[in-house]
């Protein structure tokens, strides 16, 4: 399965999205600090390729064209008031593609993209289901405002967290305190730890590259919103 790319308009000038999938349900998917790039890509395509409509927004849009600094730095000049208007346009966008069924959608991401899925989880009522791969910094704000934890109490769907128990960001600790949170909220969701795994366990391009890890967390993810925006 293979995507295109559709143009988004927004107030601050257009915005590229990445869509894959023939038909289904959509699912919004956050990007990492490296963009829309081959992995992003290829994640949105497995999701097309498992039948739900992928559709992954260029968050990096509002930047000057062919910038050179390095993904941490661009991350760092994300801010949430942004992300949440530019996930949103892509929610917009999904509603208005013919290939596109049902009412409920998805959200996922992974790294700064799974606390982008954890974020919009208490954003748009849209979102019926909303996994988080290795999601750090859910306890910080991007900007001025509220932290994705402060919103807690907000979220409006179930969600499923996949972390490598060697991560530095986040932590164990990060996320039995997320998990806690939740669990005194009554927020529906499932989190999973993977031994000997780091961050970006996922990404074959990398050393953090964990097949077991890989595999089981794909599975769950696609089963949860198999679950949820299929049932």
């Amino acid at each position: 399965m293979s995507g295109h790319w559709d143009t988004v308009t927004t107030t601050d000038g257009p915005m590229r999205c990445y869509v894959s999938g023939a038909g289904g349900p959509a699912i919004i998917v956050a990007q990492h600090a490296g963009g829309v790039d081959d992995f992003v890509r290829g994640m949105t395509d497995r999701l097309g390729g498992a039948g739900f409509v992928a559709i992954a927004p260029d968050l990096y849009h509002r930047e000057a064209s062919g910038s050179s600094d390095d993904p941490m730095t661009r991350m760092g000049r994300l801010r949430d008031n942004t992300i949440i208007a530019d996930m949103n346009a892509a929610v917009d966008h999904a509603k208005s593609l013919s290939e596109v069924t049902g009412e409920g959608m998805g959200v996922t991401g992974f790294c700064m993209g799974g606390r982008v899925a954890y974020l919009m989880a208490s954003q748009n009522a849209a979102f019926r289901a909303s996994v988080v791969f290795w999601g750090g910094n859910i306890m910080n704000a991007w900007g001025a405002g509220p932290t994705p934890f402060e919103l807690t109490d907000k979220i409006g769907c179930p969600v499923l967290g996949l972390f490598g128990d060697d991560d530095p960001n986040p932590n164990p600790s990060d996320v039995a305190k997320i998990s806690a949170e939740m669990t005194r909220l009554g927020k529906p969701h499932e989190f999973h730890g993977y031994a000997g795994a780091g961050h970006a366990f996922m990404n074959e391009s990398r050393p953090s590259y964990r097949e077991e890890a890989s595999k089981d967390s794909w599975r769950r993810a696609v089963e949860f919103f198999d679950r949820h925006l299929k049932g």
